[in-house]
């Protein structure tokens, strides 16, 4: 077992942003209940595995939680004792991997939403060059569910090299052979859908998909960080990624590998290398932190308009989190799942995010990363890990966290996909002192 070294002062490691956070109480949620929800985060990060965790929790569109907890670096497994250590903050930026597939989704709808493209089109009408070898039919919609029959991803396409030549990377595409028919199967396409969806939108806009994100949901909200990779100037903030846990072992490691292209404990040294950090990969290399990603899902759950700026329609929102695929067997993962257009949706039992959450929707990102809305619960969320571990024991606390999650905020209103911040009961507003965040290093 890989681990990173747990102190045994963890308030010296935590940071909370205080003057941000609200009375639980504001937004019907106990004090409890969040010391609660901190405290399974605590006993996640005493598990070794995550040398920095990052979490923020949106209720009725204020935030309950936003806190940091470990290293950014210097604390991985592999770093000598005496490293420096710098401490991770709330504003530290993560690699979000496969969470950026929703945001990259989002953009597409966008398109639409303006008549810039249909989600119908077959991608060869934007991209004529792509409609060979079988793939003249796979429509945007195919890319978006995870059904154009290209999951599996050429060992040349994740060469740090490529990356940052987009012309090497649509040859790679345009050459590639489907495995299946354009609709036939679910296979979960974990990085060639997003060049695709990147291609389609520099086709139509002249811009590049980070271009088209900074411009149209970034700077409108003003967040710091949300983008496709960080310019070469942020690099160094974002935090680092460590493989931990114990050795990964087939199966699993056999279907991600199939899914990535590259082996398991590669991926962890692949994406921290600058190249791929300064690369555009829209299923994978996301840059943002925990508060800007649940200020995402926020946008979302209002129906496309926060602090009075509207960016989607909310039909908008409806079809993109709508369901297109139930409980179906996916043929790369070998796991049901329920799909969306762009977004992997909740469920009763068997849930990304956590018991009980039909109406969630959302994404999961290599390997312990979770971002989500709940509009039952009116939570936004995203739980941000550096550590990278396949399958371990202690993952039953990242699962007991989204329960204590689901826990401390009760439904509000069953079965609702609209905004109810007002419905959620709240007793007057009292003054609240000044409060300091607690950063120590």
């Amino acid at each position: 077992m890989t681990t990173c070294r747990v102190p045994r002062d963890l308030a010296a490691v935590t940071t909370i942003r205080t003057d941000a956070e609200v009375n639980p109480r504001d937004v019907g949620v106990s004090r409890a209940g969040v010391a609660a929800i901190w405290q399974a985060v605590e006993r996640l990060y005493q598990s070794g595995i995550h040398p920095a965790i990052q979490l923020c929790v949106r209720r009725g569109g204020e935030v309950l939680i936003d806190r940091a907890i470990g290293h950014t670096s210097g604390n991985g497994p592999d770093d000598p004792p005496d490293a420096k250590k710098v401490l991770v903050t709330p504003d530290t930026p993560f690699n979000i991997y496969s969470a950026s597939k929703a945001i990259s989704a989002m953009l597409i709808h966008l398109l639409d939403q303006r008549g810039q493209l249909h989600l119908d089109d077959v991608v060869c009408e934007y991209i004529p060059e792509f409609g060979v070898h079988g793939k003249e039919w796979i429509t945007i919609r195919h890319v978006l569910t995870h059904r154009a029959g290209i999951p599996n991803l050429p060992p040349e396409m994740m060469r740090l090299e490529n990356l940052e030549h987009d012309e090497r990377i649509l040859r790679l595409l345009c050459d590639a052979q489907p495995t299946s028919r354009a609709g036939r199967q679910l296979a979960y396409h974990a990085i060639t859908g997003g060049f695709v969806l990147a291609e389609v939108v520099r086709r139509v806009t002249g811009k590049s998909i980070r271009t088209l994100l900074e411009t149209e949901i970034r700077d409108p909200l003003g967040m710091r960080w949300m983008s496709f990779g960080a310019r070469p100037r942020d690099i160094k903030h974002v935090a680092v990624n460590y493989f931990t846990g114990p050795p990964p072992l087939p199966p699993m490691s056999t279907v991600l590998n199939r899914a990535l292209g590259v082996e398991f404990r590669q991926v962890v040294d692949l994406t921290n290398d600058p190249r791929f950090l300064r690369a555009i990969v829209p299923s994978g290399n996301g840059v943002t932190n925990a508060n800007e990603l649940s200020t995402f899902y926020q946008l979302l759950l209002n129906g496309g308009e926060l602090n009075g700026v509207r960016i989607f329609e909310p039909r908008t929102v409806r079809r993109a989190t709508s369901e297109q695929s139930y409980l179906e067997i996916d043929f790369m993962l070998a796991f049901p799942l329920r799909y969306g257009m762009g977004f992997m949706l909740g469920a009763e039992r068997m849930s990304p995010y956590g018991p009980d959450t039909p109406h969630a929707y959302g994404h999961i990102g290599f390997t312990n990363i979770i971002s989500w809305a709940d509009p039952e619960r009116q939570v936004a969320a995203a739980l941000l890990t550096s550590g990278k571990p396949l399958l371990y024991p202690q993952v039953y606390h990242l699962f007991d966290i989204l329960r204590q999650i689901g826990q401390a905020c009760p439904k509000v209103r069953a079965q609702s996909a609209a905004p109810v911040v007002s419905r959620i009961k709240r007793p007057a507003a009292k003054p609240r002192a000044a409060r300091r965040a607690r950063a120590t290093a």
